[in-house]
């Protein structure tokens, strides 16, 4: 109901007009320590008279109003709530809750959790610092942003994990992305969530965005990261992990009979549910289908949002705060070549296609600093027809016997590299002369008996009868005899890429690659295999047929956003802060731009959520 119906030129009304004078003589009494920089609690008050003196009609009122429904804007509802603001609803643009968060791997990046501890390892938040100091400069991220991500993200995991039905694994050796610099870890700071019952979120699991179809067999049967690891590499035991998801599947008549995706959820879309069905312990509401369109400010205060809901425009009042989790801008063609590095194409992201920077535009309008626009967090992806949006090209670059290669025909970057790196080397190295789109993987009939090759998976599960022909018609796949015909069916120079073969299968006898000395780090020799030496990361491309699949420099969500302080709120290009306006996620300036390991992005969000819900609450650890 509105917080005030304007019936007259009463008291409050006219106290509203003067209101920041009211607030400094009553509440501040003087005190110059009430203003900008002044504790939270003052600012909360302050724009909760405020809504009270108000001559907005609001339709709805809630104390808290979230934007968004991944990892971040789900942690942020359910954080205030556990800290004593019940009153909190959640608004998601699409039909399905869980965003990007949810069709992503689930990683999360936390230095020192609770579960690394309790498996042993020994780290400490010192060597993180150091770490991401040789990664990060003060100038891209400030002191007090970093420290506020590492002295606050394993309080964050502490708080869900007493509190919610989130719970995690450690990742015991999934590396640093960095492991040559002091302070790297060779595993354990990356988290995934546990498995999940889908039947435990009812109808829910319904609306839930399900994990992308590479994290499927099948296209149906989720696994987790270390299984991904056994079966995507064939590693020992690949089988045997095959074979049990696949019988748990098909013993599971109950839910066959309800449901043909597999009743276990896995990585990103086992922590959203676990997120969703916390919030469903507290029915706090989510609501579908609601866009928003406008933030609502009155003074320089945010008091609430514009939304559309049921084909109706709804305005919403947040009585302490607006947190805006709503993701990037990936699927905003437009702003994608205004902001990001060519060449470029809102197809090539593997981020959900509502992120079209609606948060954004809206921070832009208020008047919000903006960092790094002009990134992303950027990785190959391949496009394969009929699928919506394209998969990650992250492990089978990776494995040893094919290589990425340009027209020319020649690498330009370590392939076994982290997928952040990779990419940002594509576009230092991309040129008129000499471009690196399109690219190609390399492989032969080896490597695809080996390993499972996006939706080719391997021989053995795909032959190459039963490939779709529309993969080769429509140009993201090419097979052949020899390495010169290959090259012609895909546009790639024959002598070139001949060239770059014969060499890579002398460097594979060696173990040595002077070019790009992949093999050479921690995290290369993670996606190695311990059957090739002397190096795991190499091996020769030279048993026919020969294959081609079409790359593309492509991402998982732009990296650019709103400069916040370490309670999350958003800061104006002088420094001031937007009262009542809260930013996370990938609608913010990052934390971790560098991407140092495995779940960069969800683990900040989380965290940055935590603080905004602590600033709007007043909530004190104990």
């Amino acid at each position: 109901m509105p917080c005030w119906q304007a019936g007259g030129r009463g008291f409050v009304q006219v106290l509203g007009e003067h209101f920041d004078q009211f607030f400094e003589l009553v509440l501040c009494n003087g005190n110059a320590a009430c203003g900008n920089g002044g504790p939270v609690g003052y600012h909360v008050q302050l724009i909760e008279m405020r809504c009270y003196m108000s001559a907005q009609q609001w339709d709805y009122s809630f104390d808290v109003v979230v934007v968004g429904s991944g990892n971040g804007g789900l942690t942020a509802a359910l954080c205030s709530y556990e800290m004593g603001t019940r009153d909190v609803v959640v608004v998601e643009k699409s039909d399905l809750y869980g965003g990007t968060s949810s069709i992503s791997g689930g990683g999360v990046w936390i230095p020192c959790n609770r579960y690394a501890k309790e498996a042993g390892a020994s780290d400490s938040l010192a060597n993180a610092r150091t770490y991401l100091r040789q990664l990060i400069t003060e100038e891209e991220v400030p002191d007090y942003q970093l420290d506020a991500f590492l002295e606050n993200g394993p309080k964050m995991v502490d708080f869900l994990h007493e509190r919610t039905q989130m719970r995690y694994v450690t990742l015991e050796h999934y590396p640093d992305y960095y492991t040559n610099l002091e302070g790297a870890m060779v595993g354990h700071r990356s988290m995934e969530p546990e498995t999940f019952a889908a039947s435990e979120l009812g109808e829910e699991w319904r609306r839930l965005r399900r994990t992308h179809p590479m994290m499927h067999l099948g296209g149906l049967i989720g696994f987790t990261q270390v299984e991904a690891a056994l079966l995507i590499g064939q590693q020992p035991g690949w089988w045997k992990t095959a074979a049990k998801l696949v019988a748990a599947y098909i013993a599971d008549i109950p839910w066959r009979l309800k449901d043909k995706y597999h009743r276990r959820l896995a990585t990103g879309c086992a922590g959203v549910a676990r997120l969703r069905a916390s919030m469903q312990d507290r029915d706090i509401p989510l609501w579908l289908n609601t866009p928003m369109r406008k933030v609502i400010d009155e003074d320089g205060v945010v008091t609430g949002i514009e939304v559309t809901r049921n084909g109706e425009t709804v305005r919403i009042q947040a009585r302490k705060g607006v947190i805006l989790a709503a993701g990037g801008f990936e699927h905003n063609q437009a702003m994608r070549e205004q902001y990001l590095p060519q060449p470029t194409d809102h197809r090539w992201s593997a981020g959900t296609l509502d992120n079209t920077g609606d948060a954004i535009l809206e921070g832009q309008r208020l008047g919000a600093k903006m960092h790094r626009l002009g990134e992303a967090w950027w990785c190959n992806t391949i496009s394969v027809p009929g699928e919506a949006i394209p998969r990650l090209s992250i492990m089978e670059k990776s494995y040893p016997g094919s290589i990425v290669v340009n027209p020319a025909g020649e690498r330009f970057s370590n392939e076994s590299q982290n997928y952040m790196a990779f990419q940002q080397e594509t576009f230092a190295k991309h040129s008129e002369e000499n471009p690196c789109n399109p690219s190609w993987q390399i492989f032969d009939a080896s490597f695809r008996a080996r390993y499972f090759v996006g939706p080719l998976y391997n021989s053995a599960f795909r032959p190459d009868w039963a490939l779709p022909k529309r993969y080769e018609a429509e140009g993201f796949f090419a097979k052949a005899d020899t390495i010169p015909e290959l090259a012609s069916k895909i546009g790639v120079d024959p002598a070139g890429l001949l060239a770059t073969v014969t060499k890579m299968n002398g460097y594979a006898v060696t173990g040595i690659d002077p070019d790009c000395q992949r093999g050479d780090s921690a995290y290369d020799r993670y996606y190695g295999d311990p059957r090739f030496s002397p190096n795991p990361c190499l091996a020769a491309i030279d048993k026919p047929p020969y294959y081609a699949m079409k790359v593309d420099p492509g991402d998982f969500g732009t990296q650019g956003g709103m400069v916040c302080n370490a309670d999350a709120q958003v800061l104006r290009e002088d420094g001031s802060v937007i009262q009542g306006l809260y930013a996370i996620g990938n609608c913010s300036a990052p934390t971790l731009p560098c991407y140092p390991g495995p779940g960069s992005t969800l683990g900040p969000a989380m965290t940055f959520a935590y603080q905004a819900a602590k600033a709007i609450t007043g909530y004190r650890e104990s």
